[in-house]
């Protein structure tokens, strides 16, 4: 009876939403390992065929998951920007901006570990091909925030054009590179605000060697 009632109350696209919601929680308790169809429907209270109308595997839920996972890392990474005060001329703006992001990053990783292993230890289903979904409220994955912000940095004269192009792979690698050491290597038993300092290091080597 509980089943049949659940499956009835869901309405355009509902038990969709229910699935991804339950894909997010069982990632962010457990990474991307935990994300299994049969429990997500479970706790979205229907039974097992009835997910397929939506995810026909596993690997489509995680994939949903992932990309939902990548979306609240670049909210992370937008709300950080968002608090950074006005006015400061447009070079220290940029220098500021590239900071936020980058910190916003490793928390994000320390906070919410599951989803971040989720967001980047899963590959994508289309390489190269950016998912809306995978977006924050500007439109824009953590991927491509990084790279406007470095846009701004060669508009602002911090960045020499000729070092822009794949810098934001040389940024990625060592913010990301700290992120991991921090939850599973060597770093792990460091304190948060232990690891924060360290950010604040890796960043200015960052800006310094781009």
């Amino acid at each position: 009876m509980g089943v049949t009632k659940a499956r009835r109350g869901y309405r355009h696209g509902d038990l969709r939403r229910a699935l991804l919601d339950a894909g997010v929680a069982l990632a962010r308790a457990g990474g991307p390992d935990a994300v299994v169809l049969r429990e997500a429907t479970r706790r979205a209270g229907v039974v097992p065929n009835a997910a397929y109308r939506h995810f026909a595997s596993r690997d489509a839920l995680l994939q949903a998951v992932r990309a939902a996972a990548l979306a609240a890392l670049a909210n992370a990474m937008e709300a950080e920007l968002a608090r950074l005060p006005p006015g400061w001329g447009a070079a220290n703006d940029a220098r500021a901006r590239l900071r936020a992001t980058g910190l916003a990053y490793v928390r994000f990783a320390l906070e919410e570990t599951g989803l971040f292993r989720t967001a980047f230890g899963v590959p994508p289903a289309q390489p190269g091909v950016a998912d809306p979904a995978a977006a924050g409220a500007s439109g824009l994955n953590p991927f491509q925030m990084l790279g406007a912000i470095l846009d701004q940095m060669v508009a602002a004269g911090v960045l020499p054009a000729a070092r822009r192009p794949a810098a934001e792979y040389l940024a990625w690698s060592a913010v990301h590179g700290l992120a991991m050491l921090a939850i599973e290597g060597p770093l792990r038993r460091l304190s948060h605000p232990e690891v924060a300092a360290l950010a604040q290091r890796v960043l200015d080597m960052v800006e310094q060697g781009l």
